[in-house]
């Protein structure tokens, strides 16, 4: 049995454009492709993307997903190991979700709330990792000591921001604004200044960054979801802001 793009990027929640990259770096080659260009994929193929999937959810990167998948040999034992890594998740998510409700029931009730019981389950630095290899060690720190420092309001402040930049490219790129335009320009100039509230951000630092929002799904769907190909157009004005004023 063998699936096309289509029907396996739609039965893993991605992308067809997901899946053409994966196979572009080399991760997810089709098993097979068509005369006219359609890429199939067979199962093998779809237990391969259930891994990069799922490796993907734990945080890792393309090129650390490719080194996992390169030395693997028994994909059993693989998927045996990352049963229990989302089994471990799974606890977590049932201790966050009872913190909320002992939350909602104490507000509701009046009761007086321990600060222990709100945050059972949570923990920000769950990317830690992620950054720390993308970036650096230093630039992990002063992001994490700088949103420590933040006030509930401020956080949230910081965070309505993005959301309305990601709403504000998606309009522009709608109404067929260039990406080298005036519109986009200024909302890459507000982008690198909200990004630039966490740590500098250099020439190479923010056209890389525009390039993961296309690369890694988690970012894409960020942008995508007030316009299709809106994570493309981002990634574009960013590169092009990087060039003329970074």
């Amino acid at each position: 049995m063998e699936w096309s793009i289509q029907q396996l990027a739609s039965a893993a929640g991605t992308t067809s454009r997901t899946l053409r990259h994966y196979g572009d770096v080399g991760l997810l080659r089709p098993s097979r492709v068509g005369r006219s260009g359609y890429r199939f994929y067979d199962e093998r193929a779809v237990v391969r993307l259930q891994r990069i999937l799922l490796l993907r959810q734990l945080g890792l990167g393309l090129p650390a997903i490719g080194e996992v998948l390169a030395g693997e040999r028994d994909t059993a034992a693989a998927l045996t190991t990352h049963l229990e890594v989302l089994e471990e998740q799974r606890e977590r998510i049932g201790r966050q979700i009872e913190s909320v409700r002992t939350t909602l029931r104490k507000l509701e009730g009046g009761e007086q709330l321990m600060a222990e019981e709100a945050f059972a389950g949570f923990d920000h630095t769950r990317y830690e990792e992620e950054v720390v290899r993308r970036w650096g060690r230093d630039a992990y720190e002063r992001g994490d000591n700088w949103w420590r420092s933040l006030s509930a309001e401020e956080r949230k402040a910081f965070q309505d921001e993005g959301t309305s930049i990601a709403v504000d490219f998606g309009a522009a790129l709608r109404a067929g604004e260039p990406a080298d335009g005036e519109v986009a320009q200024a909302l890459a100039g507000r982008q690198h200044r909200w990004l630039s509230q966490t740590v500098e951000v250099s020439k190479e630092y923010f056209a890389g960054l525009g390039e993961m929002y296309v690369a890694d799904p988690r970012f894409t769907e960020v942008y995508d979801k007030h316009e299709k190909g809106a994570a493309e157009f981002v990634r574009d004005a960013m590169k092009v802001y990087a060039e003329r004023n970074l």
